[in-house]
């Protein structure tokens, strides 16, 4: 096989294994966004009369058998196609000989790669607002279910003024609206069409029409100039991870709570036995290990962006190999996502609060804002006077 940079010499295999790095695997989540691209590059081809169209369309049937195939598990991404789109490239001139060699006409492996980055990344965006919108039901059920309950509100770890179940579990929904909407800007940067700059330049010599393959892929807008493709990268990838490094602190932050208020001294939430686990060694312990992992996921989750965003600082102009790496800090930071998303939605549901303990635990100090709000308006007086009598009742 040859690859699509290949020249005819030889290359260590050494080398060839370390610039591969882990794309042979990392790149199966690509397959189909880069049949898509592929097929509306042909597309644009025949349009333009670069190829004919019996070319064009016997091309697109091939490759929509090609992504077919691969989804049923007939080929896969072997280590010396370094990734899948040589694989698909490769795969299409097994099965057309010369005519498969024509699909890289226009294109570079850049636009290439940056086009299907960005169809999977705009994919992955829709589902990670599902996800959100899970756990933002839980939490309105949770308030519609439990909300009347009165639980302590706390301001620098004491006890600060009454709150409730609806007023803790929709501060938390509000939140994660707020974070999602984060993933809208990410969509924005995602949602432009590379195809056509090539290696960051253009065709010189082609026409081709950039606007027809955007169109074919759902893209909202060419991405103008063709500099600007590969000055682009990491920009919605680092924005996608802005977005799902907000939205893990707000789950995270819940979680920290449950984990909390659950412990003896608190206990006025307890875990279902679904998503609590036990001691190894003390009988009696039921552990709240599902958030305290929710926790440590939001925890994690800044790094993944830090990486990311750290591959394109100072970087010059241009492509340079060191954006390969970008694909699996992203990934990770996805996968991590959806994933703690996933699990904080269901394990929502499992949680109930004791509304007996929180009147237990509960100190009368807690009420003394709002018996100065009451003298205020009983007897005229300015706050701060009020303020003050009512710390002295207090804290006599």
């Amino acid at each position: 096989m040859s690859r699509l940079w290949d020249k005819g010499g030889d290359l260590d295999a050494k080398i060839l294994k370390f610039t591969a790095g882990n794309d042979v695997v990392l790149d199966r989540r690509l397959v189909e966004y880069d049949i898509q691209a592929s097929i509306a590059h042909v597309a644009m081809l025949g349009h333009v009369n670069l190829i004919t169209p019996q070319e064009a369309a016997q091309l697109s049937k091939t490759l929509s058998q090609i992504g077919t195939d691969f989804s049923n598990g007939t080929w896969e991404i072997k280590p010396e196609d370094e990734d899948c789109h040589t694989a698909i490239e490769e795969q299409l001139v097994q099965r057309l000989g010369d005519l498969g060699g024509k699909v890289h006409l226009g294109r570079s492996r850049n636009d290439q790669v940056l086009v299907a980055l960005r169809l999977y990344i705009k994919e992955e965006i829709k589902k990670l607002h599902e996800s959100v919108a899970a756990v933002r039901e839980s939490l309105t059920a949770l308030a519609a279910h439990e909300g009347v309950t009165k639980i302590p509100g706390y301001t620098h770890g004491q006890q600060a003024m009454p709150s409730s179940v609806a007023l803790w579990a929709l501060g938390y929904d509000s939140e994660l609206k707020d974070s999602a909407a984060l993933l809208d800007a990410a969509f924005q940067l995602a949602d432009q069409c590379p195809l056509g700059s090539a290696a960051g330049y253009g065709t010189p010599g082609l026409s081709l029409d950039r606007q027809f393959a955007s169109d074919k892929l759902g893209f909202s807008r060419v991405q103008e100039p063709v500099t600007a493709c590969q000055l682009s990268r990491g920009k919605a990838e680092s924005a996608l991870l802005f977005a799902t490094t907000h939205l893990l602190n707000d789950v995270g932050r819940l979680a920290a709570d449950v984990c909390l208020f659950a412990s003896q001294e608190f206990g006025f939430l307890t875990l279902a036995e679904e998503v609590s686990t036990g001691s190894s060694i003390m009988p009696q312990k039921r552990n709240p290990d599902v958030f305290e992992l929710i926790r440590a996921h939001a925890s994690q989750a800044p790094h993944d962006l830090a990486a990311l965003f750290a591959l394109t600082a100072k970087m010059p102009s241009g492509y340079h190999r060191d954006l390969q790496l970008m694909k699996e800090v992203l990934f990770r930071g996805i996968d991590r996502a959806q994933e703690t998303l996933e699990i904080a939605a269901y394990a929502i549901t499992k949680i109930q609060f004791d509304a007996d303990r929180a009147e237990q635990v509960t100190q009368p100090g807690i009420h003394a804002a709002e018996a100065a709000f009451a003298l205020v308006q009983q007897e005229g007086i300015s706050f701060r006077e009020a303020y003050r009598r009512v710390a002295k009742q207090t804290l006599g």
